[in-house]
């Protein structure tokens, strides 16, 4: 069973998290489900930037991207070669270790509803 490991965020997980997971888990439903509230505005349809990630360990492993995943993360802050939205990224076999970058694109967090 991979586990996920949560760098530390300043305000999301100030401590940073291990997390155990499925492989074909989704990354963005296992941070949620483990209380870790990454930004995820268009609820996970690929149609925004603010749950992007970056993939420090174990990126290979994952799903790869679609053009359409590509296209969008052109548009995250703080886009680096590892990035990747994970509403997206299917967990593989491998562990990963996941940074959640400091700002999003959104000017206001959007609270859960």
């Amino acid at each position: 069973m991979p586990k996920v490991i949560f760098l530390p965020h300043e305000t999301l997980c100030p401590e940073g998290m291990v997390v155990d997971a499925a492989a074909g888990d989704n990354l963005l439903e296992v941070a949620l489900e483990a209380g870790i509230e990454i930004e995820h505005a268009c609820d996970g349809s690929c149609a925004c930037t603010t749950c992007h990630t970056i993939i420090r360990e174990g990126g290979d492993s994952l799903n790869e991207s679609s053009d359409e995943e590509e296209d969008m993360l052109d548009k995250a802050w703080g886009l680096e070669v590892d990035s990747r939205l994970s509403c997206q990224c299917r967990i593989g076999n491998e562990d990963l270790v996941v940074e959640i970058p400091k700002y999003t694109i959104n000017h206001a967090r959007e609270e859960n509803h």
